[in-house]
């Protein structure tokens, strides 16, 4: 399943998580859970790797090891698996028009 790998163009930043690791993790995010509509949000991976999931596509996950990002798309429901001393943050993104296009 083709995902996209960028921001959508007008992206504006809102804000960003605390970094989170293997103690700080909230428990919500290791479940299946949305970004809200009208938001984007990406992964950044500090230390370490985490493992993403799109629900829709368990089989397929995404490695992100640190450096790395991944764009989560608005209402499309995912989890994190962070690995050992992984180290990540969330940003959260709007378009100015509202455009969930990817």
């Amino acid at each position: 399943m083709d995902r996209p790998t960028a921001l959508p163009a007008g992206a504006e930043h809102v804000r960003t998580t605390p970094d989170f690791d293997a103690g700080t993790v909230p428990a919500g995010l290791l479940r299946a859970h949305r970004v809200a509509d009208g938001v984007w949000g990406r992964l950044v991976v500090r230390a370490g790797t985490v493992v993403f999931r799109f629900e829709d596509d368990p089989d397929a996950p995404v490695t992100v090891t640190a450096g790395g990002h991944v764009v989560i798309p608005p209402g499309l429901p995912h989890h994190v698996e962070p690995e050992g001393a992984a180290a990540f943050a969330v940003e959260f993104y709007r378009v100015a028009d509202g455009s969930t296009a990817r």
